[in-house]
């Protein structure tokens, strides 16, 4: 679903909100992820940017089973968001405490 700008347009507007709805997606899941793994993932640009990377793995791999992947966004892409930054960050978690050996 899609809202007209002020304007009756959607253009720029349109753009915004979808910048906006990422940004908004990506720290729910950032936070999930970290709640769930237990692994501190940093402050809140950290975290935006750890759920907007596991939206985008995670809808790639839904995508890649047959499944809908991120499209708009609702309860399904908060679902592919956090499955998607929970796998980032146990990867990562991983390389780092191999890395301390």
């Amino acid at each position: 679903m899609t809202f007209p700008g002020p304007g009756g347009g959607g253009g720029a507007y349109d753009a915004a909100v979808g910048i906006l709805s990422w940004i908004f997606l990506g720290f729910i899941a950032g936070l999930l992820a970290e709640m769930a793994t237990r692994q501190r993932a940093g402050g809140c640009l950290t975290k935006i940017a750890v759920g907007v990377a596991g939206a985008l793995l995670g809808g790639a791999v839904a995508q890649a089973a047959g499944m809908e992947g991120i499209e708009r966004i609702n309860a399904w892409s908060l679902l592919v968001a956090f499955v998607g930054a929970t796998v980032l960050l146990l990867v990562l978690g991983a390389a780092g405490a191999r890395r301390r050996w």
